[in-house]
C-alpha cells in the first residue's frame, strides 16, 4: 500500500517523539503522540494503519516495535547518497546536519561555480566543480540531488542537474522548476512555511468565524 506524502511526514514526527521516550516508557498512546502534535488522536490511529501497528486496549503501543515498524516502513536503514548542489550559508549548514544520516541520507559530495569554496571541505565534504557533476554521477551512481542555489540559477542548474543523470531533485530554492517529466521534484517551500506558522492563529480565527 503506498503511503500518502502527508502521512510520510507524520509517520516521521512520531518516530521523533519515541527517539525522545525515555527508558521506562514501554507503551505510548495515540493520544500523547497526538498531544505533542496538536492533532486528533484519530488521525495518529489511521496513520499507523500503513504500518499494520496495533495498540493494546488501555496501553497503547509499544514504544520500541512501533519505532521499529516506522524505520522498516519508512526506509530509514537504507542508505541513499546524495548530492548538495549550492555551498552557501544553506547548503552548507545542510551538509552538517548530521542527523540525515540516521534516516538513510547520506550526503558525499558539494558543488558550487564560485572557485572560492572548490576545493573546500565542508564537514567532510569536498565542494567540486558543477560542470563534475555528470562524471562524479556515472562514478558514484547518486541520482538524488539537493539544490540549495540563489533563484536566479536554480532553473539553470536543475536542467544542468537532468542532464547530468540526477532523477530526484530536493528543491531548497524559491523557484518552481521546469525539468523533464522522468525527473522527480520535492519542493521545499520554507517561505510557505514560515508564513504558515506565523498565521496560524488568524486561520484559525478564519475557521471560527465561518462556523467549521
Amino acid at each position: 500500500m503506498k503511503i500518502p506524502g502527508e502521512v510520510v511526514n507524520r509517520l516521521t514526527l512520531y518516530h521523533f517523539i519515541l527517539e525522545d521516550l525515555n527508558e521506562g516508557d514501554v507503551y505510548i498512546s495515540s493520544k500523547k503522540i497526538a498531544k505533542f502534535l496538536e492533532i486528533d488522536d484519530s488521525q495518529v490511529r489511521k496513520d499507523l494503519k500503513y504500518i499494520n501497528t496495533v495498540g493494546k486496549r488501555k496501553l497503547g503501543y509499544n514504544a520500541k516495535e512501533l519505532k521499529k515498524a516506522i524505520e522498516e516502513k519508512l526506509g530509514f536503514k537504507k542508505t541513499r547518497d546524495v548530492f548538495i548542489v549550492g555551498a552557501g550559508n544553506l547548503g552548507s549548514a545542510l551538509a552538517k546536519y548530521s542527523t540525515f544520516k540516521d534516516y538513510g541520507m547520506n550526503i558525499i559530495a558539494m558543488f558550487d561555480t564560485d572557485p572560492k569554496k572548490i576545493g573546500t571541505i565542508i564537514n567532510g565534504k569536498e565542494v567540486f566543480d558543477i560542470t563534475k557533476v555528470g562524471h562524479m554521477v556515472q562514478k558514484l551512481n547518486v541520482d538524488i540531488a539537493i539544490l540549495t542555489v540563489p533563484k536566479e540559477y536554480a532553473k539553470g542548474a536543475a536542467n544542468y542537474l537532468a542532464g547530468s543523470g540526477i532523477k530526484y531533485i530536493w528543491n531548497f530554492t524559491p523557484c518552481i522548476l521546469d525539468v523533464p517529466d522522468n525527473i522527480k521534484v520535492w519542493n521545499e517551500n520554507l517561505i510557505g512555511s514560515f508564513l504558515q506558522f506565523t498565521n496560524r492563529d488568524e486561520v484559525e480565527d478564519d475557521k471560527n468565524d465561518d462556523g467549521n
